[in-house]
């Protein structure tokens, strides 16, 4: 297809996100899950006895404050971990991901271009990831469609997003909008509202 620019996807099996993709590619697929990190009581009382002090390196280099360690048990509050995986790196052995798995995907990273250097943002905070992966081929055509038609010439998807607005592409692709969308507060002070009306709403 004739896109405006060129269009990469890159995949990583994990948040460690070894591949860069988050900073490398218009289509970011990164692993993750959304059931509770699964806890080996034993084998963290085997690192405790090991020497690890793990109060010091994981509890409190939890970005979201989401672990409790009392000496013998560690405990998770799993609605306020982020999945940035660095307990799982530091105690391989007593700590897994969910097994509720699939894939974060983020659009519009990219390395300067016509703007500066950027991050993909979330657009879909978990999709489940079999085969034959319908869901994803038309999550792609659907960017493609919207990018395709209205991008300019040499313009990335994420430069796309940039002028056009998170909120209009999210329209533009369908999406139900999503907190995980936002990478920070506005810091505009002026809120304006869009009215929706609901298909059976009356108007």
């Amino acid at each position: 297809p004739a896109f405006p620019y060129k269009f990469k996807i890159k995949m990583s099996g994990c948040p460690n996100d070894c591949v860069a993709s988050i900073a490398r590619s218009d289509l970011s697929v990164i692993g993750t899950w959304r059931d509770e990190i699964q806890i080996d009581q034993g084998e963290m009382k085997a690192y405790a006895d090991a020497g690890v002090d793990i109060q010091a390196d994981v509890i409190e280099n939890c970005p979201t404050q989401c672990m409790k360690w009392d000496g013998s048990t560690l405990a998770i509050n799993n609605k306020m971990c982020n999945r940035c995986i660095h307990c799982i790196n530091v105690l391989p052995k007593a700590l897994s991901p969910g097994k509720d798995r699939g894939a974060t995907l983020l659009v519009g990273g990219k390395a300067p271009i016509l703007e500066g250097a950027q991050l993909a943002s979330v657009m879909i905070p978990f999709m489940k990831m079999e085969a034959p992966y319908t869901e994803f081929k038309e999550f792609a055509e659907k960017l493609w469609d919207v990018w395709g038609e209205n991008g300019n010439n040499r313009e990335r998807i994420g430069e796309f997003i940039l002028r056009v607005g998170l909120g209009e592409f999210v329209e533009a692709i369908e999406l139900e909008p999503d907190p995980n969308m936002v990478l920070h507060p506005r810091e505009n002070p002026y809120i304006f509202y869009e009215e929706y009306i609901e298909e059976g709403d009356e108007a």
